[in-house]
């Protein structure tokens, strides 16, 4: 296999970081970060068996610095590798069935909902398309698909472009993102559907825009109806079975250990930074509550990034009631939607908006560490 896998030195130099923006990087085309080569996988329907979760553990550790980030869409990444790193890594996971053979199959995100069961809507469809992608057509990097087929839809906020969801009157629907309503759909016609909606994007002008909701081409008509997705009852994030990584981050030592559990026989990935453990309750974290807060990996890991973030968003957490995103740059990787205080890096310093993104222009501008922690000592403690 290693002779098979081509580095790409035309998107990824190693010893030279790359800034290439708008680009995901998966398994057979890792992204050159601060720390070194990242490397992304996406295991089918986002799990993961306790073996396979060990053998990640050790890939980590042996090519990579052992840091292991869980994305917000539902993705492994694994940091720090070098370029024979890198092919070793690629050799073990491909042969693991962790990553796909094929290349061409590892670039789509498809992202399930992680409380799908063997034989139920969002199982069958995901087999199902699966089985199709590559009769997709070319589309943006970032661009995903959603299947959110359960009793109610649990991926509302994640990032996808198109959403197969059950519907508030039990039905399956299918709905392109940034649209609030979509179309009833009939099971077994999914995959169709969500090709021919593919194919309308891209021949509409729609790879320009990049993402499905920047889209404001008028849908087709077979695809518009007034269809609302049915809300869950209750955030999986509070399962018993539920996980909490800080930021998304666990090491593997801390992921070989998880797997030692007597009963555990795999883990789901979500989009929440938290991991769902399968045949067990989850371990009580020995981490404060961040489940309100959002920040991606800064300086000096992401070279885009100019400030370190985490240690200031953990320092902050407690003392803000609402949600925090703390992002290195103004692509706001780690969260896309507002938040009630945003913190950006700019120059070294912190640029603070409220209700707003990570591009949002700011209230405050070029706030050091210190300032913004007396800023909000200053105001009244989160209750």
């Amino acid at each position: 296999m290693a002779d098979q896998a081509q580095f790409d030195p035309g998107n990824v130099e190693v010893g030279r970081v790359s800034v290439r923006r708008g680009w995901c990087p998966t398994a057979w085309r890792p992204m050159a970060a601060g720390d070194g080569l990242l490397l992304r996988v996406r295991p089918s329907m986002g799990r993961i068996t306790a073996e396979q979760a060990r053998l990640i553990a050790r890939v980590a550790a042996r090519h990579g610095n052992g840091a292991i980030d869980l994305t917000n869409r539902a993705a492994l990444q694994l940091r720090g590798l070098d370029e024979a790193g890198w092919r070793a890594a690629l050799d073990t996971l491909v042969a693991a069935e962790l990553v796909d053979a094929d290349p061409a199959r590892e670039t789509l995100p498809l992202l399930v909902a992680p409380d799908w069961r063997d034989g139920d809507d969002t199982h069958r469809i995901a087999t199902a398309l699966s089985a199709r992608l590559a009769e997709l057509p070319p589309l943006p990097a970032k661009f995903g698909i959603a299947l959110d087929a359960g009793a109610g839809c649990v991926l509302g906020n994640a990032s996808a472009d198109l959403r197969v969801e059950r519907a508030d009157t039990g039905a399956l629907m299918l709905r392109a993102d940034g649209r609030p309503t979509g179309v009833a759909i009939s099971a077994g016609e999914e995959v169709d559907l969500i090709r021919a909606l593919a194919d309308w994007f891209v021949a509409s002008g729609g790879t320009a825009a990049g993402r499905m909701a920047r889209h404001d081409a008028a849908l087709p008509a077979w695809a518009t109806g007034g269809l609302r997705p049915r809300r869950s009852t209750g955030a999986l994030v509070d399962d018993p079975r539920s996980y909490p990584l800080p930021f998304g981050r666990i090491d593997a030592e801390a992921l070989a250990a998880l797997t030692d559990r007597d009963g555990l026989t795999a883990l789901r990935l979500t989009p929440w930074r938290a991991l769902l453990l399968e045949g067990v309750r989850a371990p009580k974290s020995d981490v404060g509550d961040l489940r309100h807060v959002d920040a991606c990996v800064g300086a000096p890991a992401c070279p885009q990034a100019s400030v370190a973030t985490r240690p200031l968003a953990t320092e902050l957490a407690p003392l803000i009631a609402g949600t925090l995103h703390v992002s290195g740059c103004d692509k706001g990787c780690a969260r896309r939607t507002q938040s009630d205080v945003v913190l950006t890096g700019r120059d070294g310093r912190f640029d603070l908006a409220l209700d707003a993104r990570a591009d949002t222009m700011p209230a405050l501008r070029g706030l050091t560490y210190e300032q913004v922690l007396a800023h909000f000592k200053g105001l009244p403690r989160a209750a």
